[in-house]
This record gives structure tokens, C-alpha cells and sequence, in this order.
């Protein structure tokens, strides 16, 4: 789903309002809540503290007489330690003297009773088995007399409804010995504590709805701000956006843009003008450019015209070239054929007639000098028409190993001459798709080069090996090496290391190999040896075979 600029700019900013929004009003709230829930605090402290003023009162008055009424009985406890618990007026009305605990028992019952609040004495040292305290009341006691603390609050749900219970300590004061003394208490000690309870579901319902309302106004203010900044941002950027979008739809269908396209004054009007100083640029480079492709056109037709005459041209001049190649090789050939037959003839005739001296020898030039010539002519005939195309590969599968053996025993007479010994390394059979007259060519090359470089009684190692779709030839020989520097030229036309030969044997074997798609090359240090590789591919070969005819 694609959103608008607008879409997203105002569901972004709505995000952005609403977290902050959000976090302000929550920590509000939260001070709100502690503020209120601090009150009832503060409520419970003013009532402990009005409880301890009537308790100082009482004590230090020595007690307080109240007139007996039915339900109210001497306190006993007073009346061990008092020797006048009781005492009558005038009128024969009695009275009967209470402490400050029964005071605070009895305005407890009475807040109670009117659903305010209420509160008790405790201590874990009792007399009076009313005051004993519950759990919480316990914990605060013992932490009371254990540290320094002053109060303790804490809110709790009793049969449904929540209170805040509140409790403080009650130190022995002087007037409290005449009761206490005999309990071990000394002034300072903690006595006990007073408790205060008191209901705050009210004030928890305050907090509600002070949530609800902080609620409230966080989405309303959330809305103005949202509708204003829409207001805004529509005026000031999405109308004047939209109106560029639709002079840049209008320019792609051809229609000029105007040029007081927009006037608001700020960077939306800067890119309004810098698109119409745009359009304008474009309007004129693409007439420019309408007139350079007609002429390119006109020139590419008069081209075409040319590369068409030029083609009937090369086609004629290449048949040309066939038909003198291959006069060629017939007007060559039969000459030196025939200047070769006479010179084998004059040999023989000499050789009757015993004429074997200087004349002999000398005859015996024109015969080697007429072979290489025949050599340099066939193999300069044959480069032709490697190059030319004219020479289609009889590419079928044939058996390495047997051609390489077969290319040996043409040599075997001249190597057993020489000392030198074939050491051959290879699995047959080796299957490969070649030309075998045109491979035989190749592995015959080299192996004559290796008999000419290799010292006597030394040896020639030829290996082959299959590999990841190829096979690779190895002809190493002990000869003086070549070069480094020299090696990039031995299968270039007419390099010799040497007079023999015609400099064009590496060269033909070259293009042969190349043809088949393979890759011919040697390796040397320069000083001793030398290897001639060639690598071919096999029928497996993920790059396949060239010139391979396949069912």
C-alpha cells in the first residue's frame, strides 16, 4: 500500500503528537494521583495529630470524669492505679474517671459510627486485650522500635473497599508514668501507636476521573493540533505540491509550463522556477536533439548503403582470395614437385656413376632446400586458409592416447638415432571430439621440436591427464629452454630459435588448437627444459566443443 505525502507527513507528525502528548499528560496524571493520594495522607496525619492533643489534654489534666450512664463501665484498669477512679456531685449524679485510651476508644466508635474514619490504640505490650494489633500493625511496631521511623501508610482492600491505613508511634511522656511505670517504660520509650483508617474510595474515584478527563483533553487537544497543522500543511505545502505535480504531468504529455507557475514565496516556489528553467532547457536540447537524430538517420541510412557495397565487396574479394589460395597451392606445388622429382633423379644418377663428391653435395643442397621450401609453402597455404575459414574441422570422438602413439612411431627411427628415450604417463583411453589429421598435425610439431632441442642420450616425458571436462598434453624435453622473456613469440609467424625450419609450425599449431577451442602454451625457467602444453576439451565440457556436430 503506497501512502501520500500528505498521508504520511500527518500520520508521522499524528504519531509524533500523540507520544508526546501522551507522555505529558500520563506524567500529569501521575503527579495529579500522587498529589491526592498525599492529601489523604495528610488527612490521616491531621487527624493523628488532633487525637495525640485530646490524649496530651486528658493526661494532663489528670484524667477526665464522665457521668455514668448505663452502657458506659468503670474503667478497671484506671482503678489500680487511681484511688479515685470515681466521684458524685452535688445533685447525686455519679461520675466515673476515664484515661486517654478510653477516650480514644470512644471517639473512634462515635467517627465510626458517622462513617468517617476510625482509629485505635496498639502496642505489643498490652493491657488491655481491645488493643491488640492485627499483622500490618505488628510489622509497624517492630519497625517502630527497631529504627528511627516516624510513620507508615499503606493502602488496603478491606471487604471490598479500599482504605488507607495510617500509623505512628506514641512515645511515654511524663504524664503516662503514673500508669505505666510498673510496665519498665521511661519517658522516650515507644508505648505503642495509634492506627487511623480511613475510607478512600472516594478519593481513588477522584483519581478515575481525573484520568478520564486528562484523557479526554489529551484527544481533543491532540485533534486541534492535528486539524490545524492539516489546515496548515495543506495550504502551504500539499496544495502547492500538487499543483507542480500536475504542470510536471502536464511537460511529459507536452504542454509548456508557465512560467509564474507558483507564487508562495518560499523554497516550494524556488523549485517551481528552477522546474520551468528546467523544462525550458529541455524543450530546446530536445529539438536540438529531434535535429541530430534526422541527420544521424539520414547518415546511418547513406552508412548502411556503404557496409552493403562493402559486404559485396568482401564477399568478392574473399572468393577471390580462395580461388587464388588455391591456385596457388596448385601452381606452387607442381613445380617444386617436379624440380623435386629431377633433383632425386640427378642423385640416383650421380650415385651410378659414382659421382659423389662436390657435386653430390651439392645436390644434396637443392634437395633439403627444395623440402623446406615445399615445407614453408604448404604451411604458409595451410595458415591461409586457417585463417581465411575456408578449412571446416572434421570434428568426431577419437582416442588421445592412440594418436599421440601414432605420431611416435614416425619419430622412433630418429629418436633411437639420438639416444633419446619417450617416457609416456597416461590412462588410456582419453576420448576427446578433435580433427585427428589437424591434432596429429599438432602433437607431430611438437614432438619433432622436442627431438631438435633435446641433447643426445636424454629422454622426452609426454603425460596426459583428464580434468573437470579437459584434457591436458604435457611434451617436456631437456633442451636449453627458452627464455622467459621469449616465450610470448614462439607462436608468433616466422620466429625460429634456430636457421632449420620456417618459423611457422608453432604458429599453424596454434590456430589448429585454437579452432578446436582449446588452449595451447609452454613453461620454462629459461635455463634448462622446456613444456609444451595443450589443453582440449572433452564432450563433457560445460563450454562445449566448437564445430562439433551433435544428434
Amino acid at each position: 500500500m503506497r501512502l501520500g505525502i500528505s498521508a504520511k507527513f500527518l500520520l508521522s507528525s499524528g504519531l509524533i503528537l500523540s507520544l508526546c502528548l501522551g507522555i505529558s499528560f500520563y506524567i500529569i496524571a501521575k503527579h495529579q494521583e500522587s498529589l491526592i493520594l498525599e492529601q489523604a495522607k495528610n488527612e490521616a496525619r491531621a487527624i493523628f495529630r488532633q487525637i495525640i492533643l485530646t490524649r496530651k489534654w486528658v493526661a494532663d489534666h489528670g484524667g477526665i470524669f464522665v457521668e455514668q450512664k448505663p452502657w458506659i463501665k468503670p474503667n478497671t484498669y484506671l482503678s489500680q492505679v487511681d484511688e479515685e477512679p470515681a466521684t458524685m456531685d452535688i445533685r447525686g449524679r455519679k461520675f466515673i474517671k476515664q484515661n486517654p485510651a478510653y477516650v480514644t476508644r470512644e471517639l473512634s466508635r462515635y467517627a465510626k459510627e458517622k462513617e468517617l474514619y476510625w482509629f485505635k490504640i496498639t502496642s505489643l505490650k498490652l493491657l488491655n486485650p481491645m488493643n491488640s494489633p492485627d499483622e500490618w500493625e505488628r510489622q509497624a511496631l517492630k519497625e517502630f522500635e527497631l529504627s528511627n521511623k516516624k510513620e507508615m501508610a499503606a493502602f488496603h482492600n478491606i471487604n471490598g473497599q479500599r482504605y488507607l491505613r495510617y500509623i505512628s508511634p506514641l512515645y511515654v511522656e511524663d504524664s503516662c508514668m503514673k500508669c505505666h511505670s510498673k510496665q519498665g517504660y521511661r519517658v522516650g520509650d515507644v508505648r505503642g501507636a495509634i492506627s487511623v483508617t480511613i475510607p478512600v474510595e472516594r478519593t481513588f474515584a477522584e483519581i478515575d476521573k481525573n484520568r478520564e478527563r486528562m484523557l479526554i483533553a489529551a484527544l481533543l487537544t491532540l485533534s486541534i493540533l492535528m486539524t490545524t497543522l492539516y489546515f496548515f500543511v495543506n495550504k502551504l505545502t500539499l496544495s502547492p505540491l500538487k499543483k507542480l505535480k500536475e504542470a510536471i504531468q502536464g511537460f511529459s504529455e507536452g504542454e509548456a509550463p508557465q512560467r509564474d507557475l507558483l507564487r508562495t514565496g518560499d523554497e516550494i516556489e524556488s523549485i517551481a522556477t528552477s522546474f520551468y528553467q528546467m523544462a525550458e532547457r529541455l524543450t530546446e536540447y530536445h529539438n536540438c536533439l529531434h535535429d541530430r537524430i534526422k541527420s544521424a538517420v539520414q547518415e546511418l541510412e547513406e552508412t548502411n548503403k556503404k557496409l552493403i557495397e562493402s559486404n559485396r565487396l568482401l564477399s568478392e574479394t574473399n572468393q577471390k582470395k580462395s580461388d587464388f589460395i588455391a591456385r596457388a597451392s596448385h601452381e606452387l606445388r607442381t613445380p617444386l614437385t617436379s624440380i623435386k622429382g629431377a633433383l632425386d633423379y640427378l642423385s640416383h644418377r650421380l650415385n651410378m656413376l659414382g659421382l659423389n663428391g662436390d657435386d653430390g653435395e651439392f645436390v644434396e643442397m637443392i634437395k633439403r632446400n627444395t623440402d623446406r621450401l615445399i615445407k614453408m609453402v604448404n604451411d604458409m597455404l595451410d595458415i591461409e586458409k586457417i585463417e581465411a575459414g575456408l578449412q571446416e574441422p572434421n570434428i568426431r570422438e577419437s582416442d588421445l592416447c592412440v594418436i599421440i602413439n601414432e605420431c611416435l612411431e614416425n619419430f622412433k627411427l630418429d629418436a633411437e638415432s639420438k639416444g633419446i628415450r619417450f617416457s609416456l604417463e597416461m590412462s588410456p583411453p582419453l576420448p576427446c571430439p578433435v580433427d585427428e589429421e589437424r591434432i596429429k598435425q599438432v602433437f607431430t610439431n611438437l614432438i619433432s621440436n622436442a627431438l631438435r632441442w633435446s641433447p643426445p642420450d636424454s629422454g622426452i616425458s609426454i603425460k596426459a591427464k583428464r580434468l573437470n571436462g579437459t584434457i591436458t598434453v604435457e611434451i617436456s624435453d631437456n633442451g636449453p629452454g627458452i627464455d622467459p622473456e621469449e616465450q610470448h613469440k614462439v607462436f608468433e609467424k616466422f620466429y625460429k630459435r634456430s636457421k632449420d625450419g620456417t618459423g611457422l609450425g608453432l604458429t599453424i599449431a596454434k590456430s589448429i588448437v585454437e579452432a578446436h577451442g582449446g588452449e595451447i602454451g609452454v613453461k620454462s625457467d629459461g635455463k634448462q627444459g622446456s613444456t609444451f602444453y595443450v589443453r582440449l576439451r572433452t564432450a563433457d565440457s560445460p563450454e562445449g566443443i566448437p564445430g562439433l556436430k551433435t544428434k
